[in-house]
């Protein structure tokens, strides 16, 4: 039988919204052109493979570059929030709409019971795979905020580094590559 993957194309033109969805952090504080949510969910897949390469031990790749791309997912539909407006919401209120845009991207899919188990997986950091793939959230964080400060002379993106001390790190590999991030940044006035 020939069926048309209906479901499937609505889910992908719906994602298809983070290639266009800024990421409001840095528009905020005066970044002028900034990457999207898609771009940073790029740069989380690639280091957080670099990451479970790095650390010796056996991890699913296949997970961890699943939890990657499916991590900021959810704001194709409710878009980007700043840390700066994360604060204002009530408890809980930012993480119960991501799960219910999260429903309602993948609802009437056959994989939607696999792939919401992995992005809860993620989210509650489940096991290293999650560790290792929250680390690479914000090592591409302050990896951007770095190519920022240097490229843009953009010296108000303190609030970045705050947000991901080293210490906040789980694996000693990633706390590695913040210590060099932070050697490397343009001293601060």
């Amino acid at each position: 039988m020939d069926q048309k993957p209906k479901n499937e194309l609505d889910f992908l033109l719906t994602a298809n919204r983070l290639k266009n969805t800024p990421r409001t952090g840095w528009a905020v504080r005066g970044v002028s052109d900034f990457e999207s949510v898609a771009d940073h969910s790029f740069g989380v897949a690639l280091t957080a493979l670099t990451i479970s390469e790095m650390i010796e031990g056996s991890f699913d790749r296949e997970k961890i570059l699943t939890m990657a791309i499916l991590h900021d997912l959810a704001e194709s539909v409710t878009g980007d929030l700043s840390l700066g407006g994360s604060r204002l919401l009530p408890q809980g209120a930012k993480a119960e709409a991501e799960e219910r845009a999260m429903e309602e991207l993948l609802s009437n899919m056959g994989f939607a019971q696999r792939w919401t188990r992995v992005w809860l997986e993620f989210e509650n950091l489940e096991n290293d795979e999650a560790r290792i793939v929250r680390d690479a959230d914000r090592v591409d964080l302050l990896t951007q905020a770095l190519v920022y400060e240097r490229t843009t002379g953009t010296v108000n993106l303190e609030e970045f580094w705050q947000f991901a001390p080293v210490k906040s790190f789980h694996f000693a590999e990633s706390r590695g590559l913040i210590e060099q991030l932070l050697e490397r940044r343009p001293r601060q006035k």
